[in-house]
């Protein structure tokens, strides 16, 4: 465990204090009772906590360092520079890099659905239910009515052929005024989103 100032670990890492303070302010530093940096800890929260999209920014700042010759204040010439992968550890916080995807991915799927709304193949729910419901309550209603028109006239009829040529008739037209009338709700229900 190495442990440092923050103006030791911001010249370790070829930052400034202030970006240092920053970080401290930020709680992304691991601080030891003494109020060091547990430098191990620290680079392990630095990993965890950084920001995908800011990698190519975090590159080019590498090269810059790189360039000002500050890695080679901090080793000795003769050692290879060692990038020490950061160990499976358990998380102390939130994944950013698994909240951001999880942001992306419902982005995404309002994207998709705003798309299919806007060329007609996806509608509100809430309009197209009561549409429906107008629609099988009329179909109800209608179907219902007709055996007090048609009673009369059946009662008349003793043949059974025209009995249900007359029953038929009768049911087509409630179907066709059902459809007609459905129509036009179902588009306007549609319409209303």
């Amino acid at each position: 465990m190495t442990h440092l100032s923050k103006s030791e670990f911001a010249a370790r890492n070829g930052w400034s204090k202030s970006y240092v303070s920053k970080l401290a302010k930020q709680d992304r530093l691991v601080l030891t009772d003494e109020g060091k940096i547990d430098v191990e800890a620290t680079e392990l929260l630095l990993a965890e906590s950084a920001d995908p999209s800011k990698a190519a920014v975090a590159a080019r700042h590498e090269e810059h360092r790189v360039d000002r010759d500050v890695r080679s204040q901090l080793q000795p010439a003769d050692q290879p520079l060692v990038v020490v992968p950061p160990a499976e550890v358990p998380s102390k916080g939130p994944d950013f890099q698994k909240a951001r995807a999880h942001r992306e991915y419902y982005l995404a799927q309002l994207a998709e659905a705003e798309f299919y709304k806007v060329q007609g193949n996806l509608v509100e729910r809430k309009p197209v239910e009561d549409a429906a419901y107008s629609a099988g309550r009329m179909v109800r209603d209608l179907m219902f009515g007709l055996a007090p028109q048609l009673a009369a006239e059946l009662a008349a009829m003793t043949d059974p052929w025209q009995i249900e040529k007359h029953l038929t008739g009768a049911f087509r037209r409630v179907f066709e005024d059902a459809i007609r009338l459905n129509g036009a709700d179902l588009e306007q229900a549609m319409t209303q989103s």
